[in-house]
């Protein structure tokens, strides 16, 4: 017979076990900009051969050393795309693992269907505590629309509202509201004195860090997304004069037509306007100076070693090159963006991925570094394997599918991997770059024989996407006969008679908008 003490001991010893076997749950923390060019990122830079790192000139640069900060202690990713480069679908994707033509959002200003599920609402299902600040855009066209009705697993979303790029947000006694009006009392996008208190960038931060600190008992998950550096350039004192002393070159893209570019991707007589430009960069800094904050809040907290933190964007602005600025196109600048993860024990410091992924990935894998599963309704991949390291990194198929569009008569998509693009529209040839050879985007080499089985291999899981994931645009008579070709065994290709426009989605979704001032880089106004 066991002694007492021993029987004890004997009971004790599972629960002894499970607990120490235990560790807190991740927290997350998602801050995430809008219309963000990657090359403004310092840790990008410093993977970037000189002439990629500082188009506009040797030395024009603004520093970001809190980003670099989360990119040395975590992972880099340098070919993350934004699904659909243009502020709703992009979100959508991100939100819930699906193709931007799944969720109802497949445009601006459309609404996410109801019954999506994000990952938000699997977290809170998990006992996070969840909440949301700054610009949503996935509840259709109200506008500011502040704490939307439909929270989509973000528990609070006080300080959610559903668009505009506003400068200055106030704390009224019935919650939040634009610090900017008119004379009627319309909300518009000045500055109207904004400081250090109201500047949006920095109100969303301090509502981040308030978060933080309400809730670092309890596993917690917050996403802030801050509508800088989107149009229109205006940013507080004193970012708002930082970067004027710098000389802003044309890029070297929008120095040449390039060699049988399509529409979308021909250089326009745009470049570097250098006011718009400096104050570009002074939103980036103040940008990296409020994710200093944050990680100074998460660490005066004590739970910085057990959160994860991503910041990432919507989609790119191509910031002058090819003489154009802002997105829509499936050119570098305007579809990567900039993605950081930081999560400790899981990911080792100083990690690059280089593999091409989406925000339509973010969701299953931003869950699986949580250890939890995604819904079975996901269409993204998890990636996750690629930034711990593990052995299923091995297996990983290196392709990615891009697209923009509300039907099959104007957008685009494409193939992209880490080092080729195949892009088909139904108003513009057919495109093919070749990043390590021509990483400026200068060169359609459609007609390259070197590239045929390369052409060939894309098209095949192109249609195979487009198939499975009912993209409206395989139904493009045009884009039918381009898949053909490709698929085929003909060698030269000759453009079939298009049946849709070449207009590209989303230029500009607000830039300037109420403000009457426009972004502006490139032309001194906005793209309509």
């Amino acid at each position: 017979m066991k002694t007492p003490l021993l029987l004890l001991a004997t009971l004790l010893a599972p629960l002894s076990f499970s607990n120490a076997a235990e560790k807190p749950r991740l927290n997350l923390v998602v801050i995430q900009t809008d219309e963000h060019s990657f090359r403004t990122l310092g840790c990008y830079r410093a993977l970037l051969p000189e002439d990629q790192a500082f188009v506009w000139g040797p030395g024009v640069k603004v520093d970001t050393p809190h980003l670099d900060w989360i990119a040395q202690h975590g992972a880099i990713a340098t070919r993350f795309y934004a699904t659909s480069p243009v502020c709703t679908p992009s979100r959508a994707s991100m939100m819930t693992g699906r193709y931007p033509q799944n969720t109802g959002a497949i445009g601006n200003d459309l609404p996410m269907r109801d019954d999506m599920v994000t990952y938000a609402a699997i977290l809170r299902d998990h006992g996070y505590a969840t909440g949301y600040a700054g610009k949503w855009h996935l509840d259709g066209p109200g506008k500011p629309g502040w704490k939307p009705q439909r929270q989509f697993g973000f528990d609070d979303n006080r300080y959610m509202f559903n668009r505009g790029h506003w400068k200055k947000i106030i704390e009224a006694a019935n919650g939040p509201r634009v610090g900017a009006t008119d004379a009627q009392g319309e909300p518009n996008y000045n500055l109207a004195g904004a400081d250090e208190k109201t500047f949006t960038t920095d109100f969303l931060a301090d509502r981040t860090v308030e978060f933080i600190r309400q809730h670092r008992g309890r596993p917690f998950a917050y996403h802030v997304s801050i509508p800088d550096p989107h149009g229109p350039n205006t940013v507080r004192a004193p970012y708002d004069t930082m970067f004027d002393h710098l000389v802003f070159k044309k890029p070297q893209s929008a120095l040449s037509p390039g060699d049988d570019l399509p529409a979308y991707a021909a250089t326009l007589p745009g470049g570097a306007n250098q006011r718009q430009m400096a104050l570009y960069f002074g939103m980036v800094k103040c940008v990296d100076d409020n994710v200093g904050k944050i990680i100074h809040a998460l660490r005066e907290a004590g739970v910085l070693d057990h959160t994860v933190i991503v910041f990432t964007s919507d989609h790119g602005d191509l910031c002058g090159e090819h003489g154009r600025d802002n997105k829509g196109v499936p050119m570098e600048t305007s579809a990567r963006i900039p993605f950081l993860v930081h999560a400790p024990g899981l990911i080792k410091p100083g990690t690059v991925v280089p593999q091409s992924l989406g925000t339509v990935d973010f969701k299953p894998t931003i869950l699986a570094l949580l250890g939890l599963a995604g819904s079975r309704s996901d269409e993204g991949r998890d990636a996750s394997a690629l930034f711990t390291g593990t052995p299923a990194a091995k297996d990983w198929h290196d392709i990615n599918f891009i697209r923009i569009g509300l039907g099959k008569q104007s957008g685009w998509f494409g193939a992209f991997t880490t080092r080729h693009k195949l892009v088909m529209a139904p108003g513009a040839p057919a495109s093919f770059f070749d990043l390590e050879r021509d990483p400026h985007e200068m060169r359609n080499l459609i007609n390259g024989p070197e590239y045929r089985e390369t052409i060939r291999r894309l098209a095949q899981e192109l249609k195979a996407y487009a198939t499975t994931r009912h993209d409206p645009l395989l139904e493009s008579t045009a884009i039918q006969a381009d898949l053909a070709w490709a698929m085929g065994s003909t060698s030269t290709y000759a453009p079939a008679k298009r049946d849709g426009s070449a207009r590209e989605m989303g230029e500009d979704d607000e830039a300037g908008k109420g403000a009457g001032k426009a972004k502006g880089k490139g032309k001194g106004k906005a793209k309509k």
